[in-house]
């Protein structure tokens, strides 16, 4: 039985990005309306202070405060809000929060584990298969999730084997390590040993080996543009693009090379993000070298999705 599509609207604050997705939602189906992304850099400065500078607080408050009133406009029905890394580690979070509520939402700051099982709800939303990985590569954590989802008679099956939030993102990386501009061979290597290891202990526990990664959020999406040589993003073309270990490597390498001003210019970059995209990169390659498999595919199915499947 067809049940009247509700028109929902989800916020994701991230480390690096703030975003929104307005849709129509009935059980697994989504239909995009609306999809905007703002990158705040919400976690800049926080590896250092501990805390939420109130610049990046207020480049938030700016970009909800415009998708609040895009929410209002698309005549939305319900909205859910959520904070994830930076918001989770930041000693002012109750300050950050406050300053939502005073342009219309507050978010809910959810867990790791939170994070990674919506992920993968949204990820899978639209998949039939078994021993999905998907990685949602983050400014300050990184969620992996592994598991299966299928059709059934009896309706939509998920099921997450083994799920964890690692507390390794661009950002975090960036700050952590690559303070040379561009990086040094020592900070990038340095960089990836600290990754590897990280991220090992997961790959490790696994029940089976990986057959698909998906991969999401926006090193994923902006290394598939550069790759294509998008001068304008098409969401069309990124979603369900293909990336092979070596079109990772080279990039990474080649985006290593620059400085971070010629990075900018880098046809399908998103000048915002390109301070980031080193260490992004980095990161899915480790990934990718860790599940033993030579290709990822980018998917634009992710918390957002899951968000507004769930609903508040």
């Amino acid at each position: 039985m067809e049940t009247t599509p509700i028109r929902r609207a989800a916020i994701d604050i991230g480390t690096v990005t703030t975003r929104l997705l307005i849709a129509d939602v009935s059980g697994f189906s989504v239909t995009e309306i609306t999809r905007r992304t703002v990158v705040t850099h919400l976690g800049e400065g926080l590896h250092l202070t501990g805390e939420l500078s109130a610049d990046a607080i207020g480049r938030v408050a700016d970009a909800v405060g415009g998708f609040m009133r895009d929410i209002v406009d698309a005549g939305v029905e319900d909205v859910v809000a959520v904070a994830t890394s930076a918001a989770r580690d930041a000693t002012n979070g109750r300050e950050f929060l406050d300053r939502l509520e005073s342009v219309g939402i507050r978010p809910r700051i959810i867990s790791g584990a939170t994070e990674a099982n919506v992920s993968f709800l949204g990820a899978t939303s639209a998949i039939d298969d078994d021993d999905v990985l998907v990685a949602d590569l983050g400014g300050g954590s990184t969620e992996l999730v592994f598991g299966s989802a299928h059709d059934t008679d009896e309706g939509r099956v998920v099921r997450i084997s083994a799920a964890r939030s690692i507390d390794v993102g661009s950002r975090r990386v960036l700050d952590m390590f690559l303070a040379s501009d561009p990086p040094s061979g020592d900070e990038l290597s340095a960089a990836r040993a600290w990754v590897a290891d990280e991220m090992r202990p997961f790959f490790a526990a696994l029940p089976e080996r990986p057959r698909t990664l998906l991969t999401l959020a926006g090193t994923g999406t902006t290394l598939s543009a550069v790759r294509q040589q998008l001068a304008v993003y098409d969401p069309a073309k990124v979603h369900g693009s293909r990336l092979t270990g070596g079109d990772i490597a080279d990039l990474r390498e080649e985006l290593a090379a620059m400085t971070l001003c010629d990075r900018r210019t880098v046809i399908g970059m998103d000048p915002d993000r390109a301070e980031v995209i080193v260490a992004g990169a980095l990161i899915l390659e480790t990934i990718l070298a860790l599940a033993g498999l030579d290709s990822t595919i980018v998917s634009e199915h992710d918390i957002l999705y899951g968000l507004v499947i769930e609903g508040a």
